[in-house]
């Protein structure tokens, strides 16, 4: 590796400067898992049992388990380097910037576990990728059926009107104030 390419390496964790890979890696993941989800549950929204419908939701626990598996993966890693990562500003735009990502945060972590408490108290049982976690249960939990559903989907919509004011205020960075947050989660280093 030449000395030019050493400066431009993208290290592996974070810095003051930018994200390391492994916060982009599960940024991008999480994101792209997201994407998937959402489309899905549009879909399902929109059209009702349709062939298209149910490749999207077919794939909804196992998707949702990876995403939680991730998820907590990100917020250790985010705990792990927050003395070193970007940060966010100062006073109100940097205050709402870490109340943002707290929302959003907080957000991601309860959607999965509101699905896994009605995982655990329902009827069928939870075995994602054929590997049981939790029994049915005979008879249902109604209380944790019934709160893990009022919270789940209501939740994840709330994490979506989030993640669309995450993805505002990327644009607010880059097109009006040029600070170069995009660059230091998806670009290169700044020159």
């Amino acid at each position: 590796m030449t000395q030019t390419q050493m400066k431009t390496a993208l290290p592996l964790r974070d810095t003051p400067q930018l994200y390391g890979r492994i916060t982009r890696l599960l940024h991008w993941s999480i994101a792209a898992l997201m994407l998937w989800q959402f489309v899905g549950m549009g879909l399902k929204l929109a059209l009702g049992r349709q062939p298209i419908v149910a490749f999207f939701v077919g794939s909804h626990q196992k998707v949702g388990t990876v995403l939680f598996v991730l998820i907590v993966l990100r917020v250790v890693w985010a705990l792990t380097n927050r003395r070193n990562r970007p940060h966010h500003g100062d006073g109100v735009v940097g205050l709402a910037a870490r109340l943002g990502h707290l929302a959003l945060y907080g957000a991601m972590i309860l959607v999965p576990l509101s699905a896994l408490m009605r995982a655990y108290g329902g009827e069928r049982g939870f075995a994602p990728f054929g590997f049981p976690i939790f029994a049915p249960q005979q008879p249902p939990i109604g209380w944790m059926v019934q709160f893990g559903e009022l919270l789940h989907g209501e939740l994840a919509w709330v994490t979506l009107a989030l993640i669309a004011g995450h993805v505002l205020m990327v644009g607010v960075h880059e097109g009006m104030w040029r600070d170069g947050t995009l660059t230091r989660m998806a670009g290169r280093r700044r020159a």
